[in-house]
């Protein structure tokens, strides 16, 4: 079973919580993780999407919505189909206020129009609970590398569900 991570980073936050949610959905053992940075085409494997039972997206917050990059992705790409997928959506930000949960929001609905299947872990997994999905900020990013684990990991065993 496939499982795509993508993700936009451009200061290296985002990417560096996608390698935790990496390294949690490796801990299942079954599935085959690919992270993939939006900002950069050249890691773009949209075969590798297609394939892919969950992708798990992750986003930068600015003005308390995705990054434009992600958003122009949703709205224009069309070189794999999202729909019956698992989804799952993760997001940095530089402070506490910065909107990191409008963000999440934001992606999960496009995930939603897109026909994907939307998981959290909510608080069905007893905690630490993960109501829409993980953020990390600027200044505490190893602090929150096992929760990132932790939520591949959960993604993964959901997919494995769902899934196999």
């Amino acid at each position: 079973m496939k499982i795509t991570v993508l993700y936009v980073s451009v200061t290296g936050n985002t990417e560096k919580m996608a390698g935790y949610i990496e390294e949690g959905i490796e801990e299942t053992g079954c599935v085959e993780v690919r992270l993939m940075n939006l900002a950069q085409e050249e890691t773009m494997d949209y075969g590798f999407i297609e394939d892919s039972k969950a992708v798990i997206i992750g986003t930068p917050a600015y003005v308390a919505d995705m990054c434009w990059q992600l958003k122009k992705w949703f709205d224009t790409d069309w070189n794999c189909s999202l729909a019956g997928k698992l989804g799952a959506a993760f997001a940095t930000a530089n402070c506490m206020h910065g909107g990191a949960d409008l963000a999440i929001s934001s992606v999960l609905s496009h995930m939603l129009v897109k026909g994907m299947l939307v998981y959290s872990s909510g608080m069905g997994c007893g905690r630490p609970f993960i109501h829409l999905g993980p953020v990390a900020l600027r200044d505490d990013l190893e602090g929150k590398k096992e929760l990132f684990q932790l939520f591949g990991r959960r993604v993964a065993e959901k997919a494995v569900e769902l899934f196999r």
